[in-house]
């Protein structure tokens, strides 16, 4: 069984960070204001990616949540806490996207696309450095 909830565990994983990649690729665009015909677009699109990155991300929580209640040994690895910390980070992350995606529905991003474009990389350090832990448990 715990095979499958990892797996589980994973395959949401990559649907949440499928979201987290390409939801502030599309803030990028819209905040170009050559792109304006699209922006009622970026908006629907924004919201279903949302949803769906927020699917992702609660089921990636629940099977991850159940790994630790079935295997509660990884809780005295610091390298186990790190990781916990930066999956703290991507929900910060997460719930950052939300507030942008309102912004641009409410028609009140100030932002330009060269700070999306930062702020676009932000999942990928991390998911670089969660995936060395889980890997190499270096601590």
């Amino acid at each position: 069984m715990y095979l499958w909830i990892k797996a589980l565990h994973i395959i949401f994983m990559v649907t949440w960070f499928a979201g987290l990649f390409y939801l502030p690729r599309l803030y990028v665009y819209h905040a170009m204001e050559e792109n304006q015909p699209s922006f009622e677009l970026f908006k629907v699109m924004e919201r279903r990616l949302f949803i769906m990155m927020t699917l992702g991300g609660g089921l990636t929580l629940l099977f991850g949540s159940l790994l630790v209640v079935l295997n509660t040994s990884l809780l005295q690895y610091a390298w186990f806490h790190t990781k916990l910390l930066l999956i703290l980070l991507l929900f910060i992350y997460h719930f950052a996207c939300y507030k942008i995606m309102l912004t641009f529905r409410n028609e009140g991003n100030q932002r330009s696309h060269r700070w999306y474009r930062y702020f676009n990389e932000l999942p990928s350090i991390l998911l670089i450095v969660i995936v060395i832990l889980v890997i190499t448990r270096p601590f």
